[in-house]
Formats: structure tokens, C-alpha cells, sequence
């Protein structure tokens, strides 16, 4: 079996100034390559660290997950705005659709959703997001400067922590966990951008989830049960639980050239790299 480190170096050829990856196995960096302390900014995977926070300020009795969150606006809630369901446009501050009517991916969905947890904790979320999040996981590199739908910067260290932490919260309950990263509204159909467009596009809370998406930025091994995201910065975040027996696997893969320049290439390096780490983690599981 190849050495961990050697799954992967195909990032090095990846047509980026700067990579860095992780692999984690069940909390644990089991392999890592390039500068893992560099930041990097994360672009659209700040949605996920942004929406463990709200479900952090849910289990806090803060705000509630089906609270209607701009009663003058429309009726959408928490848990429709971190699923995507809210009715929102990718940007903009008005509603295009009825809640639950497509799954229209959103920044301001989710920028609505941290405004309601600032409002009701009565501090600002940049400091909500600190002492819930990143203080207690030692995310030392993760800082958020400016959209907590995109504007984080942070390292593959700091979210090997936090893929540590979605395997094994310790934030949130294991049924809060569950439920973020399960579909909502699952017969929704919409479009994962710069992937396609899909009959059905489910999205856990805060999490895109596979399900049977084809084409798909993870890999052909990766199973319906996979969570995570991916980022307009060349970035890419995913858990497994189930591809590999008695295994949860999580990648990291963080760059600076937006994905947009190099998408095709990404779309086939990123399944690659996915399956590899993949078919290592079947080998050991089972070296017969």
C-alpha cells in the first residue's frame, strides 16, 4: 500500500500557485500535503462553518430552527434558509420564488440566516461565530471578513479540526448533527453551481448531501451519503460515512485560483482525488 502522503500528491499537479490537502479519518489527519497552514479563502465553504454556528445558537434556545426569520418579507425559516428553501436569489435582498418551491442556491439566504442569530444573541455574528465555533475548536487561521456566506479565510488545519468536529460534534448534539446533514425538502429539484442542474438537488442544513447527483464534484466511489462543499476559491470539503465499512473519511483540499478559471480541470481532478483517497482507505480496511 502506498505511503498516506503519496495519496495525495496529485494535488502538485493540480494548475493552481498554491494547494494544500488533508485527509481525516474518523478525527484523525491521517494524511496531509503542501503548506496545511496557509489560509486560503475558503469562498462558499464558509456556509458550512457559518451554519454549524446557527445550529449552535438552535440548541442555545437562542433563535428557533423553524422560526420565521423576516415575517415582512416572506415565510421562510431557519432551517429554510440554511436548506437552500427560502425562496432567495443567489444574491439580493428580495425573495424571487415561495419558499420550498426550488432549491435556488443562496448567499443572502444564508447572510439572513447569521443576521437572525446576531440579532438574537445581541452581538454581532463575526463575534458569535468566535466564541461558538472557532475558540472552541482552536480554529486559530479561520477568520470571517465580510459575507458568512463567502468572505472566511481560514487553513487545512483549521478545517481538519472541523471535519473533526462534524464526525464526532461535540458542539451540537448527534441529533442536531444528524439532521444538518440529512436532505431537507428532498424532492426539490435545482442547480449546484458551476455542477448542473438535477431533478432532485437535495442539501442538508448548511451541507450539500450527494444523494444520486451525476456528474458530481466528488468521486465515483463517494457514497449518496456524502456531505460538504465546495468553494468558488478552488476550494472542496467533503465527509463520507459510509463508502469505507466502519470508517467516516473527510478531504480537504484548499487553493487560490477561483474554480471558475480552471472548472473543467477541477470537475476531473477533484473525483480523482476523491476516489484515491478512497480506494486507500479500502485497502486498509481490507489488505487481503
Amino acid at each position: 500500500m502506498s505511503p498516506p502522503d503519496d495519496w495525495l500528491a496529485p494535488i502538485d499537479d493540480w494548475p493552481v500557485d498554491n494547494v494544500a490537502a488533508a485527509v481525516v479519518v474518523d478525527g484523525v489527519t491521517v494524511a496531509s500535503h503542501g503548506p496545511t497552514d496557509r489560509r486560503f479563502r475558503l469562498a462558499s465553504i464558509a456556509k458550512t462553518v457559518t451554519s454549524w454556528a446557527v445550529l449552535i445558537a438552535v440548541e442555545e434556545g437562542i433563535i428557533g430552527l423553524d422560526d420565521v426569520v423576516e415575517p415582512d418579507v416572506n415565510e421562510a425559516t431557519l432551517r429554510h434558509l440554511l436548506a437552500h428553501a427560502g425562496g432567495y436569489g443567489f444574491d439580493g435582498p428580495d425573495p424571487i420564488v415561495a419558499i420550498e418551491r426550488k432549491r435556488i442556491y443562496s448567499n443572502t439566504g444564508i447572510e439572513v440566516a447569521a443576521a437572525a442569530v446576531a440579532r438574537s444573541a445581541s452581538m454581532s455574528f463575526e463575534e458569535y461565530l468566535q466564541l461558538g465555533v472557532l475558540d472552541p475548536l482552536e480554529m486559530t487561521s479561520t477568520e470571517l471578513l465580510g459575507s458568512p456566506a463567502h468572505a472566511m479565510w481560514s487553513s487545512v488545519d483549521d478545517l481538519a479540526r472541523f471535519v473533526a468536529e462534524l464526525m464526532a460534534p461535540t458542539l451540537v448534539s448527534n441529533e442536531m448533527a444528524s439532521s444538518a446533514f440529512r436532505p431537507h425538502f428532498p424532492s426539490l429539484g435545482g442547480i449546484v453551481p458551476g455542477v448542473g442542474r438535477f431533478d432532485t438537488c437535495p442539501w442538508g442544513m448548511g451541507f450539500e448531501v450527494r444523494g444520486d447527483k451525476s456528474p458530481h464534484w466528488t468521486g465515483s466511489r463517494n457514497s449518496t451519503a456524502t456531505f460538504g462543499h465546495f468553494g468558488g476559491a478552488g476550494t472542496l470539503m467533503w465527509i463520507d460515512p459510509s463508502s469505507v465499512p466502519d470508517r467516516t473519511i473527510g478531504l480537504v483540499a484548499l487553493t487560490d485560483r477561483p474554480f471558475d478559471e480552471w472548472a473543467d480541470e477541477a470537475l476531473r481532478s477533484w473525483p480523482r482525488l476523491s476516489d484515491a483517497v478512497i480506494a486507500a482507505q479500502l485497502e486498509e480496511s481490507d489488505p487481503s
